[in-house]
């Protein structure tokens, strides 16, 4: 398939992409996909902590917890401009995330590259923010993880990486918008309730806002991803389905 830019779909990443969501679907209670959800997890609070300091504020501590739960703890200036921009930053963050590590691995070809600033995003955030064993422990244990990875794997098997971490970050962001924020009971507890407090704005409006952002978002970053430009040498690449095999 080709769209009249001249971008072709690419079939083997679309394949790809599409059994890695299924495996995160069917395996989403799997204890092997833990590290993975704290790792979204972290997006979320991260998000926080940097449109904290964005605005001005300052960010005093990251928490995570086993199950997979999660806390920024901030100091805001004041003003309801920025605490929409902070209460909007965790859904919306990870959704981002997701959206990011597509193009940057896909349309960019930064591979290795996003595996290295992911381990430093993780050590600088568990040094910086962590107050807690479990959460300190788990930032530079994953750090070390992914930054071993962007170092030894080979070019093809970053990218099925890439994809993975894309695919699972974009699964509990949708996932994310469906628990937390439209089910009655939990989104009394979420972020959109507290902004709720702040704007007097109904949390339902917020819900909705950050879902319909969130899935554009990613829908958009997705379909980009997975065509090939032809057009544009610099952002050209082999499809994935004609990467080395391991």
């Amino acid at each position: 398939m080709q769209t009249a830019s001249g971008a072709r779909l690419d079939m083997g990443r679309v394949a790809l992409l599409l059994a890695f969501l299924a495996v995160g679907w069917f395996f989403w209670d799997s204890p092997v996909l833990r590290p993975v959800k704290l790792l979204v997890v972290m997006m979320h609070e991260s998000g926080h902590a940097i449109a904290s300091l964005i605005v001005g504020g300052s960010v005093q501590s990251i928490t995570l917890r086993a199950d997979e739960s999660g806390a920024c703890f901030s100091a805001l200036p004041p003003g309801v401009l920025r605490q929409i921009i902070v209460f909007s930053a965790g859904y919306l963050g990870s959704a981002v995330m997701g959206a990011v590590l597509m193009l940057a691995t896909f349309r960019f070809r930064l591979r290795r590259l996003v595996l290295g600033a992911a381990c430093l995003w993780l050590a600088v955030m568990g040094v910086l923010y962590a107050r807690d064993a479990f959460t300190l422990a788990f930032c530079l244990g994953t750090s070390a993880v992914l930054g071993v990875a962007a170092k030894f794997l080979p070019e093809g098997a970053v990218e099925v990486v890439n994809l993975f971490l894309a695919a699972f970050t974009a699964l509990y962001a949708l996932f994310d918008f469906r628990s937390d924020l439209w089910d009655s009971q939990v989104r009394a507890g979420s972020d959109a309730a507290l902004l709720a407090q702040h704007t007097w704005v109904p949390a339902i409006v917020w819900a909705a806002i950050w879902t319909l952002l969130g899935i554009s978002l990613l829908g958009w970053a997705a379909y980009k991803s997975m065509h090939v430009d032809h057009k544009s040498s610099n952002m050209r690449m082999p499809p994935l389905s004609s990467a080395r095999r391991f």
